[in-house]
């Protein structure tokens, strides 16, 4: 193969690149007030700050002046259950349950206005756009997908975790401080779980996703509770029985100081 041939199908390579990867007229700048959560034995909450701007190029259209932005928190994942419970002889018991399969902790989405007026009900399901849209793969009999939003144990799986304030959604969370700047708060509650977060930011424009830029903060224990977490997780039998002892000695405490002569 010539080397002028060579320069040509490097040419068209290149060519066929550059074509494929969509020209963005904006960008995203962006970060969290603290990249690092320290859960302390005091610990009850904390709210992060995520910042940031839209940067425009000489590509940006001038009419292109009102943005709508999305700020979806999705935090370690793990299998959860929900369950039915039904009144029998008295007494309440389980009947069904659903298994939730690799589903967020933490989940939160937020935006600067409601997503029906962000944009229309097909990219809002493609975009996952609100708590509804975010897709929750189950197991449903021999079968893996997400259902309906309004589907009982989905709804119930949704209610519960955010009544513990680990599933949150607000339309007006995003505040644009100039038509280029924003801010929104991440609160995150007292029983957050540990790990990493992924912080996802949609930009959109008359409807349509523009852009989109992700970041992250990690949630860790320190001290105490790190030590205890980390020795059940790695001696599990050790952390048995210490627990075991500990009880044993806390009922036999108690036994002689409500002792009765």
């Amino acid at each position: 193969m010539t080397a002028r041939v060579r320069l040509t199908l490097a040419g068209l390579v290149l060519a066929t690149a550059l074509a494929a990867t969509p020209v963005r007229a904006e960008r995203l700048i962006v970060s969290v007030s603290n990249h690092r959560v320290t859960v302390t034995p005091n610990y009850s909450g904390e709210e992060l700050v995520l910042f940031g701007s839209v940067e425009k190029d000489a590509t940006t259209p001038a009419s292109r002046n009102n943005y709508d932005l999305v700020v979806t928190v999705a935090g370690p994942r793990a299998d959860m259950v929900t369950r039915r419970k039904e009144r029998k002889f008295g007494i309440w018991i389980n009947t069904d349950s659903r298994q939730f399969l690799q589903v967020p902790t933490y989940l939160a989405l937020f935006s600067n206005r409601p997503f029906d007026a962000i944009a229309s009900p097909e990219v809002q399901r493609r975009q996952q756009l609100g708590l509804n849209n975010v897709l929750l793969t189950q197991r449903v009999g021999p079968d893996y997908a997400d259902v309906v939003p309004n589907d009982a144990f989905r709804s119930a799986f949704v209610r519960l975790r955010s009544e513990h304030g680990l599933y949150r959604e607000a339309t007006s969370a995003v505040t644009f401080l100039t038509p280029t700047l924003f801010r929104t708060g991440i609160p995150l509650p007292a029983a957050v779980p540990i790990g990493t977060y992924d912080v996802e930011i949609k930009l959109f424009a008359d409807g349509a996703l523009v852009t989109k830029t992700e970041t992250a903060f990690e949630i860790v224990k320190v001290g105490f509770e790190q030590f205890v977490a980390t020795t059940a997780r790695q001696n599990g039998l050790v952390y048995g029985l210490v627990t075991a002892f500990m009880a044993l000695m806390t009922g036999w405490m108690a036994s002689i100081v409500f002792r009765k002569d």
